[in-house]
């Protein structure tokens, strides 16, 4: 995909919303409620905007959604698109090199993911700190526009850790306030800190994938983010990284996993992740 190509997508969505938008979230498995709290929105499906790929996967509702949160201009992805889809990594990104046109500055990604950290459980949030490209494949591979960014950019530090101290504080007033308030006293350690390992998919791991992964030091594993990260700090912008934790990986618990577990995983912290997300837009914007 070209630059020419996502110029062509900005001018399309900026004919549809004309405000600024400096803050881009991106909604994985089971988190798409969230965009339905936005204010003012305006709806785009995937398919209205030219060069945008189709999203495939069932909690991926497959539109773009402006509007306001807490007053912020945002774009939220209500779906993204995979690699496990058949698409290349230049539709993947696409999305993000379109934001980048469009001024963009801040990203917001999410996703669901398997836990390799036994003190990480299901319905937990993990903040990511770092990222292992386990994909076979770099988002980044081809002829390269530096208009874009710089051929070989420096990946020391993806997730912005300015950022993400604004995360922790922001889990922690709302733990604390929950638990004050005698509400879900297990929300005290509801957020952790770690790596996340992006996989091509569509299968879950192997357990011995996943003791192997854990050797790697990953945390949490999954099929996205990874990419999108990539492509948004090739072109400078800001990344937070945050992880609904839907189930332990292959063989820490014996039981099988299934997409439906993710669905209902990410259902039930819905709640949680939305106020934490209104409160951080809040705050980088």
């Amino acid at each position: 995909m070209s630059y020419e190509n996502a110029a062509e997508s900005a001018d399309y969505i900026r004919s549809k919303y004309n405000k600024q938008v400096d803050t881009v979230i991106v909604l994985g498995s089971g988190l798409g409620a969230f965009a339905d709290g936005i204010d003012d929105p305006v709806l785009i499906p995937y398919e209205e905007i030219p060069h945008f790929a189709r999203s495939t996967v069932e909690g991926h509702a497959g539109r773009l959604v402006l509007g306001e949160v807490e007053g912020t201009p945002v774009a939220v992805q209500q779906g993204r698109f995979h690699y496990y889809e058949g698409y290349g990594m230049g539709q993947v990104t696409f999305p993000m090199r379109t934001f980048g046109r469009l001024g963009a500055k801040n990203v917001i990604l999410t996703n669901a993911a398997g836990s390799l950290n036994t003190e990480m459980k299901p319905g937990s949030l993990m903040l990511i700190s770092d990222h292992l490209n386990c994909m076979g494949v770099n988002p980044l591979r081809g002829s390269n526009d530096e208009r874009f960014g710089a051929r070989f950019p420096d990946m020391t530090a993806v997730y912005d850790k300015s950022f993400q101290e604004i995360v922790v504080e922001e889990a922690n007033a709302i733990a604390n306030e929950r638990f004050k308030n005698g509400r879900d006293p297990e929300l005290t350690d509801f957020l952790h800190r770690g790596v996340y390992c992006a996989l091509s998919g569509p299968t879950y791991e192997t357990p011995a994938e996943i003791h192997l992964y854990r050797l790697f030091g990953a945390d949490a594993v999954g099929m996205s983010t990874v990419p999108e990260a990539v492509a948004a700090r090739h072109q400078g912008m800001k990344v937070i990284g945050i992880s609904c934790i839907t189930n332990f990986g292959a063989g820490m618990t014996g039981e099988a996993i299934n997409h439906e577990e993710v669905m209902e995983t990410g259902a039930r912290i819905a709640e949680v992740f939305k106020e934490l997300l209104r409160r951080v837009i809040g705050r980088i914007s």
